[in-house]
């Protein structure tokens, strides 16, 4: 990690482009320029309609209800998210820990899709993958917007970069536009040019008629976002109801481990909105949260900011490891207990603070394990990583009777 940003530091811009630019240029010959939307010679007629969904918070889940709803209509369909990469019936983890994979990967992926014969790709588009060219030669058709907040700030040099990024998307994509009008930054959105643009937003709530079993009012919005794509490819709302109702969990976004003796969730929240709006769904002062940081030598700025939301709603507040990278990871745990209040635990350990935060819980409590999600690895100093589940270790401590 340190050569990687040595490099970026030193290197003009110019010269970092073309070099991304080329490696996605030699990734869309190599596979045949999959992204461009055409069918395979075998396929016969018709073309490929790619789909990205941009946005700080949501992505995933707004990915995932796009791909259950699209299947429902009998449609085979693709997807890339942070979660998982799906081609029709075969899907397997994402593993890169990169929410939109490199180059090659992502052209590859598109071969597969065209070469299964699906009729949709929905991809998640990072503002660091737009940055690195990972979206180009990717004719996307629709392009989806779910909200902006600070993010990658220490990496895009300011918000303003970072949202331009977000906004390349949408430059991109000439026909279909679906944006999240309750968003501040929607205006910079809702400028850009398009074919069709359609907006959603929480005001809408009112007359659509279905019920997640997801928690959340978030959980709403993302699913406005995908009724609103699929209708603009003839699906009807019988089947987004359908497809959004039978959808009980999605991997490590407010996902229920257990309803009793305590309700365990794991949740990625990562920045201060994401984590005030997965605290605002429960009773404060009825919580005891495990969170740490976004991960070593980024967004610095965040970790007061996390300490002081979890002082604001959290009864119990354990401060733990959160992929250090090469940074000290308990001086990163010690800038995020500073706001957190004199209560607060520090436990480096992060197997260690979810077994204790299980333990301390009482009857009625929600324990709320945040930032990692269904992430695989644990990322450490030199590239090490090692593998992680929160949730599977949630559910272990649970079964070695932690509760009593």
């Amino acid at each position: 990690m340190a050569i990687k940003e040595t490099i970026k530091k030193y290197i003009p811009k110019f010269l970092l482009d073309f070099y991304f630019f080329c490696w996605a240029l030699l990734g869309a010959v190599v596979f045949g320029f999959p992204g461009l939307g055409r069918r395979s010679l075998g396929e016969g007629g018709g073309s490929l309609k790619i789909i990205g969904v941009t946005g700080t918070s949501g992505k995933s889940t707004t990915v995932d209800f796009i791909t259950r709803i699209l299947e429902d209509a009998q449609n085979k369909v693709a997807s890339i998210s942070t979660i998982r990469f799906k081609v029709g019936d075969k899907e397997w983890e994402n593993k890169y820990k990169m929410s939109m994979p490199g180059r090659f990967v992502i052209q590859r992926f598109l071969r597969q899709a065209v070469n299964a014969g699906c009729k949709y790709v929905v991809l998640e588009v990072t503002s660091e993958g737009i940055r690195q060219f990972r979206h180009k030669f990717i004719n996307f058709d629709c392009a989806v917007f779910t909200n902006l907040t600070p993010e990658h700030i220490e990496s895009h040099g300011s918000f303003e970069n970072y949202k331009n990024e977000k906004l390349k998307l949408f430059r991109a994509t000439k026909n279909i536009h679906v944006i999240n009008r309750d968003d501040k930054n929607s205006k910079n959105f809702l400028d850009i040019p398009a074919i069709k643009k359609i907006t959603f937003g929480l005001e809408d709530t009112r007359s659509p008629g279905f019920n997640l079993s997801l928690i959340g009012d978030f959980n709403i919005l993302n699913a406005l976002a995908a009724i609103l794509v699929a209708k603009e490819y003839g699906v009807s709302f019988e089947i987004c109801k359908k497809a959004l109702e039978e959808a009980k969990t999605i991997p490590g976004r407010m996902e229920v481990i257990a309803e009793s003796p305590v309700k365990v969730i794991v949740d990625y929240a990562h920045t201060p909105e994401q984590l005030e709006a997965v605290y605002k769904t429960f009773i404060a002062g009825k919580m005891v949260c495990v969170l740490g940081s976004c991960g070593g030598g980024r967004d610095k700025w965040k970790r007061p900011v996390l300490g002081e939301i979890a002082k604001k709603y959290c009864n119990q507040i354990i401060i733990t490891n959160e992929d250090p990278y090469d940074e000290d990871p308990m001086e990163i745990i010690n800038e995020v207990a500073e706001s957190a209040g004199p209560g607060a635990q520090r436990i480096l350990d992060r197997k260690e603070a979810i077994e204790t935060a299980i333990k301390l819980a009482k009857t009625g409590e929600v324990v709320i394990i945040t930032g990692k999600g269904s992430e695989p690895w644990m990322c450490l100093k030199n590239g090490q990583k090692i593998p992680w589940d929160d949730r599977q270790i949630a559910r272990n401590a649970l079964k070695s009777n932690i509760i009593k």
